[in-house]
């Protein structure tokens, strides 16, 4: 079948409403998957690795792979799952003891058992004793060993694991890449408004079709994590799914409003926010929010202008009223660089990920004591400080004491904040000198008295 990874797949598969998704949750350790009652939440494939008695393995979760759905992505969802299914090391068939064997069932064995692979069967929702004795009919699939879980409450969860890993190949006892030096790993969140081609620029990236793409709003529900390696860096990119105002959710159902929460999260263990915005289009105050929300995180923020190749006549005078604009709407991400794309043609994607790392270093750096207060005392002199009272403000030392974003403490003789204009003027200083790229600035003041003023208090 052409297996060509390091390290083994575990996929999931099972008709609707038998517990995928949260199988996935319990096992990964997170809540990756979407869990709703509504038949085939899960549209895309998830994937996680999972470590278990000194082995690896990445477990897949299929998505709707099963079952006759009203969803007009179904086929293409099918697709997807069956490319999974034909590359998997092993199989985990899950049924629902609740229900019992049902014909459905038997047709999503015999597909799993076509491929060739180890089967397993876990009968999901065995939560109390008076059940086990149902779970005997399920040998009837002639797939064995059948194991009883409770996903929900993590029941059987050790058992089934244990029989997964004894199933895997010796490529299984390998430490998976990375785990020893996560921090060289760069974490991109791909966020944006719904149809900006968030999920196109995805599978540019990791030229395959990992990521579900389609016209339909909302079609992205899930995070998803895909990681590749760009020269000499590991990134690991989070497709989202489309961030709609607080007012959209509202309205929109419970499914929407846990998808902003997922991306919101994936934006909370992200690197680097890349903001993708339509470039054929005028820019939105939403994309500002969305940006917003990934400086407030923290985050660094690179904005991806998308769909250039849509643009009449891209010359370089209409590059520069396009960013006049969104710099205007985006006033307070005006650190990010900003990148003209096509995820359809590839246009500058390679400039794209050169901006991300920039920015992901620049996130990163540190700067020693002595040169930060040369540059304070530069600066001063240029411009002495402003706060919002009106003694004079005299600025004794700072020390940068946090990276990812870089965070700075200033010690003045009184002053416990700056004025936002003295802020900001603090801020474009540091990013021309030190070249904090893309990457928010945090500057913290504290009030401290001159040794001198102190003493004489002392004596007094």
């Amino acid at each position: 079948m052409g297996k060509s990874r390091s390290h083994p797949a575990v996929v999931l598969v099972g008709r609707p409403n038998v517990g995928k998704s949260t199988l996935f949750n319990r096992i990964a350790g997170s809540r990756r998957a979407i869990v709703t009652p509504i038949a085939g939440t899960t549209r895309d494939i998830l994937r996680q690795f999972v470590d278990w008695a000194g082995r690896t393995f990445e477990l897949v979760d299929t998505g709707g792979l099963f079952g006759a759905s009203s969803d007009p992505l179904q086929d293409y969802v099918s697709g997807h799952g069956l490319k999974a299914l034909e590359q998997a090391d092993l199989i985990v068939l899950l049924v629902d003891g609740r229900d019992g064997l049902v014909p459905a069932d038997a047709d999503v064995a015999e597909r799993a058992r076509r491929t060739g692979v180890p089967l397993v069967v876990a009968v999901n929702k065995v939560d109390h004793q008076g059940m086990t004795s149902r779970t005997g009919e399920f040998y009837e699939l002639g797939i064995d060993p059948v194991v009883s879980i409770t996903a929900e409450h993590g029941l059987g969860i050790g058992e089934l694991l244990d029989d997964i890993v004894s199933r895997l190949p010796d490529s299984a006892m390998s430490p998976r890449p990375g785990v020893e030096g996560v921090e060289s790993e760069i974490g991109i969140a791909i966020v944006g408004r719904p149809n900006v081609g968030k999920s196109s620029l995805v599978n540019l990236l990791v030229r395959d079709e990992r990521v579900l793409v389609s016209e339909i709003a909302g079609t992205t529900r899930d995070a998803v994590d895909t990681v590749i390696t760009w020269h000499e860096d590991r990134l690991r990119l989070v497709d989202t799914a489309g961030i709609r105002r607080p007012g959209k959710v509202a309205g929109s159902g419970q499914m929407e409003a846990v998808s902003v929460t997922v991306a919101r999260r994936a934006m909370e263990r992200a690197d680097v926010a890349v903001v993708v915005v339509d470039g054929s289009e005028t820019v939105a105050h939403q994309d500002a929010a969305i940006a917003g929300e990934a400086e407030r995180l923290g985050c660094g923020v690179v904005i991806a202008a998308n769909k250039w190749d849509l643009v009449k006549s891209p010359d370089q005078e209409v590059a520069k009223r396009f960013d006049q604009e969104l710099r205007r709407v985006l006033k307070f991400a005006d650190f990010a660089p900003i990148v003209h794309i096509s995820a359809l043609t590839g246009h500058r994607s390679h400039n794209l990920l050169k901006a991300v790392v920039s920015v992901a270093r620049a996130r990163a750096s540190k700067i020693a004591t002595p040169e930060f207060n040369r540059f304070l005392e530069r600066v001063t002199k240029q411009h002495p400080p402003a706060s919002p009272g009106k003694k004079e403000v005299k600025i004794h030392y700072g020390t940068q004491v946090a990276i990812n974003p870089p965070r700075f403490l200033i010690f003045t003789n009184t002053a416990k904040s700056f004025h936002f204009s003295y802020d900001r003027f603090l801020k474009n200083r540091l990013r021309e000198t030190f070249n904090f790229v893309g990457t928010p600035i945090r500057l913290q003041v504290r009030a401290r008295r001159e040794r001198r003023a102190r003493t004489a208090n002392r004596e007094g």
